[in-house]
């Protein structure tokens, strides 16, 4: 079984490592990141990939998984990225947004009319590029499955091991990597953090700036 993990400049080093550091724990699985050379490429927080494959000579792949990041807005322009999307989308057995990357998957033609999620700033975007939005940390319809924000990506990735390999597999990875998390403050979501904290990230963020 084949996992390919889609890398481009400026993309968020954990949307990417998250479910790689999941799936790989699946005995068959072979994961593999394609860009468009083999040069390495800069995450947004300034880790470098080396890809092992270009979206060219990339072989088939059962699994897509696309990460999200600041770097997403520069490659919805991206037309050989977002070709290789649609391309591969439509030849795997599922594809798998992270955060933004379901933008990139949305912008490709693949999530019309499906439901799924993304980051919480971007939800808009999402539907404006005719996805069917939900809140959710993660979202199944069909053959996609989206995540929402960065950290959402483990837990895409388990429901992807529960769909591949059966849900004891999935618990025996959950249990391999002990995630168990118990974060300091229960303000993960828009709704539970404290609302000047929601307002200066929605101040600052790029898709208030875009009005989206």
């Amino acid at each position: 079984m084949r996992v390919g993990f889609v890398v481009y400049p400026g993309f968020t080093g954990l949307d990417l490592v998250g479910p790689h550091e999941v799936l790989v724990r699946i005995e068959e699985a072979e994961c593999l990141l394609a860009g468009s050379s083999l040069e390495p490429v800069a995450s947004s927080g300034g880790l470098r990939f080396v890809p092992d494959h270009t979206f060219a000579g990339c072989p088939s792949l059962d699994v897509l998984v696309v990460p999200g990041g600041p770097g997403q807005g520069a490659a919805m322009d991206d037309r050989e990225l977002i070709s290789f999307l649609a391309e591969r989308a439509a030849q795997a057995a599922w594809t798998a947004g992270v955060c933004t990357g379901a933008l990139l998957l949305a912008q490709a033609g693949v999530l019309r009319g499906r439901r799924a999620t993304t980051h919480w700033l971007a939800m808009r975007e999402l539907e404006r590029l005719g996805a069917r939005p939900v809140r959710a940390r993660v979202a199944r319809d069909g053959t996609t499955i989206t995540g929402a924000g960065v950290s959402a990506g483990i837990d895409l990735a388990l429901w992807l091991v529960d769909l591949l390999a059966g849900s004891e597999e999935a618990q025996r990875i959950q249990l391999a990597i002990e995630y168990d998390p118990q974060p300091p403050y229960d303000s993960g979501r828009p709704e539970k953090a404290p609302p000047h904290i929601v307002e200066g990230l929605r101040q600052r963020s790029r898709f208030s700036q875009e009005g989206a």
